[in-house]
């Protein structure tokens, strides 16, 4: 008979919760690393801007998968060991790239990312939070959500650079991430494990991520907030590139970096006003902010104009954080210890469907509308739902309190 995993004691936590953040950082880098990179993959592999969203897309699918199938196994076999695989994977995805194998090993790379930041997500989250010393579970939410956020908006800023200004534009940004990855393995490695009575990673079975009865009155809302914010980010790193390109002619890879990473530093800075308004309260505002992002996005769509772009980047990308950290601290302050790696996961579930289908919807409906038109029939579409979102959350708050 086995001893339930639970959470190690709070003396045994470990003050390495910035270096598990900081691999967090790292692989979730690796993810949007290829987005300045798409014109080019455009020009010497030739395919539509559809194929650019079903490329993106599968990324989204491969992070869906594991999040379904094994999110909650770190409950059981312990955070470590599915961190390390998560990095295998991102390794794998990196040696995918630098191929150039054309367009299946381009879809390739792409899947081994989804299933690299599957693995991070709710995983890593929970071991950063579990890891913070006592006093700290603060700061280390938003160290995580940070992370996060932060390391996807790294990716498309450092490969962007990289591309303009280095030599070698389709191999130097994978090569460095390499070396990143490899530097994220070995401070993995020296962390603890913070799950009691791990088993070993062998033992691992398939399981859907589940949802304990504590749970389940915050999830909704949580997951509507989620599914609302990633599905902006999912435009601006997926199709925000070729708008750039076709519509505003910004063609230096650099400043399409910037742009999106942009929209990740809006999250973050949206992050830092959680803890002042509560969890709670920074799920409705942080709807509210996101269809101001949304209306930004409309006017330089509909006019072709860059700056509300970058407004909307900003803008939109503070009310996604706001909803993400509320979120995530409202999850993982209701479910017990011994589920909350799967109920994260769950979480992310949500939000990588808001990254997949909107985004394909964008891909589908540029070829007969145009890019511009297809934008504006997301932002109209996404207004409505994070505005039903908030109206939801309002109204049962206000019934809470009655």
């Amino acid at each position: 008979m086995t001893d339930r995993p639970t959470e190690r004691p709070p003396a045994a936590r470990h003050p390495g919760y910035l270096g598990a953040a900081a691999a967090f950082a790292v692989c979730m880098a690796g993810t949007t690393l290829p987005t300045p990179l798409y014109g080019l993959y455009q020009e010497e592999i030739g395919f539509s801007e559809l194929m650019v969203t079903v490329v993106f897309a599968i990324y989204a699918f491969g992070v869906i998968g594991v999040l379904l199938l094994v999110g909650n196994v770190s409950d059981s076999v312990g955070r470590r060991p599915v961190l390390l695989c998560g990095l295998a994977f991102a390794a794998g995805s990196a040696v995918a790239f630098l191929a150039e194998g054309g367009l299946p090993m381009l879809c390739l790379g792409r899947l081994l990312s989804g299933f690299s930041a599957g693995l991070f997500t709710g995983t890593a989250t929970a071991y950063v939070l579990e890891l913070a010393p006592p006093g700290r579970r603060g700061r280390a939410a938003f160290a995580a959500t940070a992370a996060n956020m932060g390391g996807l908006g790294c990716g498309p800023l450092l490969s962007g650079v990289l591309a303009e200004y280095a030599p070698y534009p389709l191999i130097l940004p994978f090569a460095v991430h390499l070396v990143l990855l490899a530097a994220s393995f070995a401070v993995l490695w020296s962390l603890p494990e913070t799950v009691a009575g791990a088993r070993p990673l062998r033992t691992a079975r398939p399981r859907r991520p589940s949802l304990p009865p504590q749970v389940r009155g915050v999830f909704v809302p949580a997951g509507l907030a989620a599914f609302a914010g990633f599905s902006l980010l999912g435009v601006f790193t997926s199709v925000s590139p070729a708008f750039l390109a076709e519509g505003l002619g910004v063609h230096n890879r650099a400043v399409t970096g910037l742009v999106v990473f942009t929209a990740f530093l809006g999250s973050t800075l949206g992050q830092l006003l959680v803890p002042r308004l509560g969890t709670a309260r920074a799920i409705p505002l942080g709807c509210l902010v996101l269809i101001a992002g949304l209306a930004l996005l409309a006017s330089s769509l509909a006019w072709t104009v860059l700056a509300p772009l970058v407004l909307a980047a900003l803008v939109g990308g503070a009310g996604q954080g706001m909803g993400l950290r509320g979120a995530v601290g409202e999850i993982a302050a209701a479910a017990p210890a011994e589920h909350r790696g799967g109920a994260l996961s769950a979480l992310f579930v949500v939000a990588y469907f808001g990254i997949s289908i909107p985004v394909i919807g964008v891909g589908v409906l540029a070829e007969p509308l145009g890019l511009s038109e297809a934008g504006l029939v997301f932002t109209a579409c996404m207004a409505v739902l994070a505005a039903a979102s908030g109206l939801y959350l309002l109204r049962r708050a206000g019934l809470s309190a009655a």
